[in-house]
């Protein structure tokens, strides 16, 4: 089931990590549960959890394995948690995972970017050994996102050929908790801000498994400062609300009870930040200021770990993103571990959150802009209800999950599917039309038009409240390249369109031991040359409202003849060095209001 609050402890709830060493068994013949591996694993292996097994191998078929594999792991429950309801919680397993509790399945969950959590308190055995075996599978199709297919090789072996341009990562990659919690149990709340004469009226809506009371307070730093008891909506006011910002990311404490009998029987803490954001005409407005977006599209990536969590990456990231003067990044191309999303919270850095809706555009070259890939009319296939399905469930867990965290600003539906047919049209209108019903605080909604989605024959953008682009204009005729960029905006500009755009993708391969007088294409030379062009024509149009580079960091891409080791598009590399382009942006951003 769905998992939209982070574990905490307190007196009424209770967890622990299991994260650490658990047996491993790939199953490329997908014997394994006829052969009852949910019981016992035949010939396993250690592995560590979170962690990816592609990045811990010396073999070939091991790193790009591509089908079913195994988890197990025995753990202890001591008799003190008989009245709890008990849980297991991934933060994330990709892209698919069934659990079984001694060998009893216990839950299924699609989709490797969201976390579930499985009841287990009828499956396990008090004051002795217990055994969790999760079933993962990592195969890409045009039935789930992000899209794909794949290749049997002829050895017999699985490949996957992904439609998007990042390594295909999968396993434990994040968090797992054992819960403990009350059997009458708060499982998510929502929250929406007003502010108007020098207060803040907060609302709430409050999910729980029973119909109850709850007092809601509110405390600052040294005091509560409002309280309330209702059913499970209701609102708090507040005068002059200390309000969330970028150089101020203030955090009130929101505590919610749970009563019976006037009694508590459960409680819920979060850290949250109050501040509006909202499109008005063609600007982005923050707490009611114009604010332009500097900063980054990311991804979960690094060396040995992959797409694992880890709070040293994360540290690392936000205090080079703090360093070269950013204030937002794209969740590209999936949300994020939820650790990202608090730090985000505290650092007070903006984020736009993307749902893994990547690769919905026939083209496992897409980087290579193959001739009419956005034309192979993707969205007319027999797979499209399988596929809308598992989209709407996983924006409705990203929404879920991430919609109290201040630093969330707007969320991203798609990144460069198909979107110049009336195919596309009709099926991301629906999925808007959806997505517009999740989010009490209505954040703008939005997502990022691949190369050759232009105003012409782009049919999307009428969607988003604001629009984002994703453009490579660029190569060794970077006059060219100019011109054609200039003539895109100009035919932008003349629709009138009143929104504002983001670029959210643009940038160079760029080898941080390359240098070339003259420049030259991979140089660091020419890498400052492109986005030097690109900021030059910025200044001719009011509506672009934010520059986001492609990319953060070098990342890890499958194999291809445009990917040395992958994709070098990084402003610093894939161990967090900055190239000499990280110097220029600096500069430029810490000059940009």
């Amino acid at each position: 089931m769905e998992s939209a609050l982070y574990p905490i402890q307190n007196k009424y709830r209770f967890n622990t990590l299991m994260n650490g060493t658990w047996k491993f068994e790939a199953d490329p013949n997908s014997v394994g549960l006829d052969e009852r591996w949910n019981k016992e694993l035949p010939d396993p292996e250690e592995m560590p959890v979170p962690g990816t097994f592609a990045e811990l191998t010396t073999k070939r078929d091991r790193k790009y394995y591509t089908g079913d594999f195994w988890y197990q792991k025995d753990f202890f429950i001591p008799s003190f948690l008989k009245e709890k309801d008990l849980y297991i919680r991934f933060g994330s397993v990709t892209h698919r995972a069934k659990v079984f509790i001694n060998g009893k399945e216990v839950g299924q969950h699609e989709g490797g970017f969201l976390p579930f959590q499985v009841k287990i308190s009828d499956y396990i055995q008090y004051d002795q050994a217990n055994r969790i075996t999760v079933l993962v599978n990592n195969e890409l199709s045009e039935k789930a996102i992000p899209c794909g297919t794949e290749e049997i090789l002829d050895n017999g072996q699985k490949l996957a050929k992904p439609y998007f341009d990042f390594f295909n990562y999968s396993g434990i990659m994040r968090n797992v908790w054992l819960l403990a919690l009350p059997q009458n149990q708060i499982i998510n709340f929502k929250l929406n801000y007003q502010l108007a004469n020098n207060k803040a009226a907060i609302t709430y809506n409050i999910e729980a498994n029973n119909k109850a009371e709850f007092k809601v307070t509110l405390l600052d730093n040294k005091k509560e400062v409002a309280r309330v008891t209702s059913k499970n909506t209701g609102s708090l006011t507040i005068k002059n609300p200390h309000l969330w910002s970028l150089n101020d990311p203030y955090l009130y404490k929101i505590k919610i009870e749970m009563l019976e009998d006037e009694k508590t029987i459960d409680e819920y803490s979060d850290q949250i930040g109050i501040r509006t954001i909202k499109i008005v005409n063609d600007k982005i407005l923050f707490n009611n200021h114009p604010i332009y977006l500097k900063g980054f599209g990311k991804h979960e990536d690094f060396n040995v770990l992959g797409k694992a969590v880890n709070e040293s990456i994360i540290k690392r990231d936000y205090e080079c993103m703090k360093w070269i003067g950013a204030n937002c990044f794209r969740s590209s191309h999936y949300p994020y571990a939820e650790e990202w999303y608090q730090y985000a919270d505290r650092y007070g850095f903006l984020i736009i959150d993307e749902v893994p809706a990547v690769g919905l555009n026939r083209s496992i070259t897409n980087f290579l802009n193959v001739t009419n890939s956005n034309q192979s009319h993707f969205f007319a296939s027999k797979t499209v209800p399988e596929l809308k399905k598992v989209h709407e469930q996983e924006i409705k867990e990203m929404i879920d999950r991430d919609q109290r965290h201040p630093s969330v600003i707007a969320w991203s539906l798609f990144n460069e599917p198909e979107s110049t047919t009336q195919e596309s049209y009709d099926y991301f209108k629906d999925i808007f039309a959806f997505a517009r019903k999740l989010d009490p605080q209505n954040r703008p909604y939005t997502g990022t038009l691949v190369m050759g989605s232009g105003p012409k024959v782009d049919k999307l953008h009428p969607l988003c409240d604001f629009v984002c682009l994703n453009r490579y204009y660029g190569g060794p005729e970077i006059v060219n390249a100019k011109k054609m960029l200039e003539d895109e905006l100009d035919g932008w500009q003349n629709l009138k369109l009143n929104k504002p755009f983001v670029f959210t993708e643009f940038g160079a391969d760029t080898l941080s031991s390359s240098h070339r007088l003259p420049d030259e294409m991979w140089s660091q030379e020419y890498q400052n040359e492109y986005y030097q062009m690109y900021f030059d024509i910025f200044k001719k149009y009011p509506f672009i409202y934010g520059e986001l580079v492609w990319n953060f960091a070098d990342f890890k891409t499958s194999e291809g003849i445009m990917r040395v080791g992958g994709n070098d598009k990084g402003i610093f590399t894939r161990d967090r060095e900055p190239k000499d382009i990280a110097f220029t942006l600096k500069k430029r951003w810490q000059q940009l209001n």
